[in-house]
């Protein structure tokens, strides 16, 4: 895998920030919800906290004609990646710009509340 280059100036609190977001995604099953203003560096802080703690990171991408089903075999592709390397971690980045159906937001919800999404496999698929 190759990581894109980023050309950072890191004032201290983007130091703070970047050592939480490490600390909160190092934990077992941590998860974290980045709020604030746009354009504020919350990706890159975000990628960056990922390639510390060693992380696989997960972005969509999101076009005109991406939609559940689309969404659903990303999700499925991710939760196969961590079942297949489960001493690896994994990272899920979305950012409000890829929401581009408010139903995203069921499967985002079970996957962070329980990490069980109902009906996302079939029986066959779990053997």
């Amino acid at each position: 895998e190759s990581f894109a280059a980023m050309n950072l100036v890191l004032f201290d609190d983007a130091i703070n920030h970047v050592c939480r977001i490490c600390r909160i995604t190092d934990n077992p099953c941590g998860h974290a919800l980045l709020v604030g203003v746009g354009g504020s560096g919350k990706q890159s802080l975000a990628r960056l906290a990922s390639f510390i703690n060693t992380l696989d990171l997960l972005q969509i991408l999101v076009n005109q004609s991406y939609g559940m089903d689309a969404l659903k075999l990303d999700l499925q592709e991710f939760y196969k990646k961590a079942v297949i390397k489960p001493g690896t971690g994994q990272s899920f980045l979305m950012t409000d710009g890829q929401i581009a159906n408010e139903k995203f937001l069921v499967y985002i919800n079970d996957m962070l509340s329980s990490g069980v999404i109902p009906d996302f496999f079939t029986r066959e698929e779990y053997d």
